[in-house]
C-alpha cells in the first residue's frame, strides 16, 4: 500500500491534525480533505455499512467515525485494502489513547504527540509493523542529550539569578555606605569618584549587572523595566535608580534579601554595614556554631542544642604539617570531641591540634574538621535570645505582644528575624507599635519581625499588632533566625606554627554562629 496522507477532521471536511507521508502539496491534500465529506453520499462504500471508504479516479479514502470527528486515511486506489483498514483501525485506537476527549480542542491541543505516534505507524507511505504498546514506548523514551541540555541550561538560570542577587546587595551596601558617610548617593556610573576605594572594587563591577546576565534572564528583566515606566534606564542617575533596580527584580519574582546595609538600632541611630571578610590565606581556619532549640509558648525551654566545629582549610602544601593551638575559655559543659587522626592526647594535655602521624601532611583545597563540641542543656539562661509572645483574644479578633531580650550582654547578633503564622483569613495585621521592621507575607500567611542587630544598646524591644480573626493558637510555631560573628562557647584558635621548626604561621580566621532551628512551639 502507499498512504498519502492520514487527517483527524471534523464532520464538515476541515482537517484538525494532518500528516503528510508522500511529497503532497497541502493545498491538494486540503482540497481532498474538504472533498471528502460531498463523497459520503456516493460511491461503493456509502450505500452499506460493512466498508468506510470512497473511492475517487485519483484517490481512496478509507475512513472511521470517531464521535463527531472523522479518521480518514488517503491512499493510492492499488493499494491493498484489507491492509488499508488494518492500519485505519491501528489509527483509530492511537487517536484516544493520547486524547482524553475526543473533541476538537482536545485533538489540536495533542496535535504533535499525534503526529509522532502517526510517524510511527507510517513511513514513507508504508505501513511499519508496530502494535499499539510500541508506539507508546517508542514515544515516551527519553532523550539523554535533551536532559543534559535542561540540566545546563536550569544551572546556568541559577547562576544568573544569583549573580543579580549579589550585584543588587553590593548596590545597596554601596549606597548606604554613602549615606552613612555623608556623601552623593552614588549612580551606576561614578562608584570610583564617590566611594574611594571601596566603590572602586563596586564600581569595576557595576556595569557588569546587565553583561554577565544569562541570555534568558537579561530580555525578561529588560521588557519589565520598559513596562513599568515606559523607557529604559539611564546609567548614571543617582541613588533612585539602585531602589528602581530592586524593585524590579522583585517584580520578576526575584527575592531579594535586605542586606544588613540598612542598620539602624531599635533606638533609630544609624549603624555601620558590615561586610563580612572574603579574604583567606594560605592557612584559614573556621570557627563555627550552629543552634537548635525549641521552646514552649507558655514560657520554658524545652531543649537546647549546640554543635560546633573548626575545620581547617589549606591552599599551599609547605603549609601541610601544622599545628594549631586552640584556646578553650569554655564554662558551658560542651563535650569536646577530635578527628580521629589527631593526637588527641597531645590535645588533651595541651590543647594542640595536630595529625597523629607527623610524617603525614593535612589535605589541600578542602575543609578539614579538627575538632567539634556539642552542648545539650535545658538551663534557660544559655539561650542567647528570648522571644515572649502574648497573644489576647479581643472579639472579633486578637491582640499580640511580642517582646524580645538579649540575654548574653556581649553578645552582637544579626539580621534577626521573627515570623508569627497569622489565622487563614485574618487579611493584613495592625501594626500598634514595632522596635524594628515589619513584612508581611500574605502568600505564606505571616508576619516577620525584622531586627538589623540586637546588641548590647538594644538588647530588649517589642511588637503590638492585632488581626480581624482568629484565636491565640492560631500564632504558633513561631520561628526565629539569626547570625552572628561570635559564638556562645568560648572556643577559638589563638596561634598556628610549623610541626618542625615551630616557626608561627599567619592564619586567617573567621567566627560565625547560626541557627538550625528555633522555635516557639
Amino acid at each position: 500500500m502507499v498512504l498519502l496522507a492520514a487527517a483527524v477532521c471534523t464532520r464538515a471536511g476541515r482537517a484538525i491534525v494532518a500528516r503528510q507521508f508522500v511529497e503532497v502539496p497541502r493545498a491538494r491534500a486540503e482540497g481532498l480533505l474538504a472533498a471528502f465529506p460531498r463523497l459520503l453520499g456516493s460511491g461503493p462504500g456509502a450505500s452499506t455499512r460493512q466498508h468506510t471508504f470512497v473511492e475517487t479516479d485519483s484517490v481512496r479514502y478509507v475512513y472511521q467515525p470517531l464521535e463527531k470527528l472523522y479518521v480518514v486515511l488517503l491512499t493510492t486506489k492499488n493499494s491493498n485494502i484489507l491492509e488499508d483498514l488494518e492500519t485505519l483501525r491501528l489509527f483509530s485506537r492511537v487517536v484516544p489513547e493520547y486524547c482524553k476527549v475526543l473533541e476538537e480542542g482536545e485533538i489540536a491541543e495533542r496535535c504533535f504527540d499525534l503526529i509522532f505516534a502517526f510517524d510511527e505507524i507510517v513511513a514513507l507511505g508504508y505501513r511499519e509493523s508496530v502494535s499499539l504498546a510500541q508506539i507508546r514506548t517508542f514515544t515516551d523514551m527519553d532523550s539523554h542529550e535533551e536532559k543534559v541540555f535542561k540540566a545546563v541550561r536550569e544551572t546556568q538560570e541559577r547562576e544568573a539569578k544569583a549573580e543579580m542577587r549579589k550585584k543588587a546587595k553590593e548596590l545597596q551596601l554601596a549606597r548606604r555606605e554613602a549615606e552613612r558617610l555623608g556623601k552623593k548617593p552614588p549612580g551606576y556610573g561614578n562608584y570610583g569618584s564617590s566611594l574611594g576605594t571601596t566603590g572602586q572594587g563596586i564600581a569595576s563591577s557595576a556595569p557588569a549587572i546587565l553583561t554577565d546576565m544569562a541570555e534568558t534572564e537579561r530580555p525578561k528583566m529588560l521588557s519589565a523595566s520598559s513596562r513599568s515606566t515606559g523607557r529604559a534606564m539611564k546609567l548614571g542617575n543617582r541613588g533612585k535608580e539602585v531602589d528602581s533596580f530592586v524593585e524590579k527584580l522583585v517584580s520578576e519574582g526575584v527575592s531579594v534579601a535586605e542586606e544588613s546595609g540598612r542598620r539602624r538600632g531599635v533606638g533609630g541611630e544609624t549603624i555601620a554595614p558590615v561586610v563580612p571578610a572574603t579574604h583567606m590565606d594560605s592557612v584559614h581556619l573556621r570557627v563555627e556554631e550552629k543552634l537548635s532549640v525549641q521552646c514552649g509558648r507558655d514560657g520554658g525551654l524545652l531543649s537546647l542544642e549546640l554543635a560546633g566545629l573548626v575545620s581547617l582549610h589549606l591552599n599551599d602544601e609547605k603549609f601541610g604539617k601544622i599545628q594549631v593551638m586552640v584556646a578553650n575559655g569554655d564554662r558551658k559543659g560542651a563535650q569536646l570531641q577530635t578527628h580521629p587522626n589527631v593526637d588527641r592526647k597531645l590535645f588533651t594535655s595541651s590543647g594542640v591540634l595536630t595529625l597523629k602521624h607527623t610524617d603525614k601532611s593535612f589535605p589541600l583545597h578542602t575543609d578539614v574538621g579538627l575538632l567539634k563540641w556539642r552542648l545539650q542543656s535545658n538551663d534557660q539562661s544559655l539561650l542567647p535570645i528570648t522571644i515572649n509572645c502574648w497573644p489576647s483574644e479581643n472579639a472579633p479578633g486578637c491582640d499580640v505582644n511580642i517582646e524580645y531580650e538579649l540575654q548574653e550582654r556581649d553578645l552582637e547578633l544579626r539580621d534577626v528575624s521573627v515570623c508569627i503564622p497569622l489565622p487563614s483569613g485574618a487579611g493584613v495585621p495592625v501594626i500598634a507599635e514595632v522596635d524594628g521592621e515589619y513584612r508581611h507575607d500574605a502568600r505564606r500567611g505571616q508576619l516577620e519581625w525584622l531586627l538589623p542587630l540586637v546588641d548590647n544598646r538594644a538588647r530588649s524591644g517589642s511588637l503590638e499588632f492585632s488581626v480581624a480573626s482568629g484565636c491565640s493558637t492560631d500564632f504558633f510555631p513561631i520561628t526565629v533566625s539569626f547570625s552572628s560573628t561570635q559564638i556562645l562557647c568560648n572556643i577559638g584558635v589563638s596561634s598556628v606554627c610549623l610541626v618542625d621548626s615551630g616557626a608561627p604561621v599567619k592564619f586567617s580566621s573567621e567566627t560565625s554562629l547560626s541557627v538550625d532551628k528555633y522555635e516557639i512551639v
